[in-house]
């Protein structure tokens, strides 16, 4: 680098200036994203991009089903395709049997 300072802080950080201006701003404290000229402030405003980048696509998340260990994957589509009155007589049945048990259990 030719010319500009250089610049040791206390904890040996190196910082290079390119000229005054910089190293005035710099020990001023300046935020350099609120000095119109700098690079960090053209980037987070967005100038000086003259072709316009096309976004980066991201590829959506597909949902995918996969066997539980009580039931595999046949088991488990079937119960999703079947009318709701239909599992919920299902349902009602798997109670009433469970009842039945537990109270023949008891007795």
């Amino acid at each position: 680098m030719e010319g500009g300072k250089l610049f040791v802080r206390s904890d040996s950080k190196v910082f290079r200036f390119q000229n005054g201006k910089s190293e005035s701003l710099f020990l001023q404290r300046k935020n350099p994203r609120r000095i119109a000229w700098t690079v960090l402030c053209r980037r987070a405003h967005r100038k000086g991009i003259t072709e316009e980048q096309a976004k980066s696509r991201r590829r959506r998340q597909v949902k995918s089903q996969r066997a539980v260990v009580g039931a595999s994957l046949d088991v488990i589509k079937e119960r999703r395709s079947m009318r709701p009155e239909a599992r919920a007589a299902q349902r009602n049945a798997a109670t009433k049997e469970a009842k039945e048990k537990r109270n023949a259990a008891q007795s």
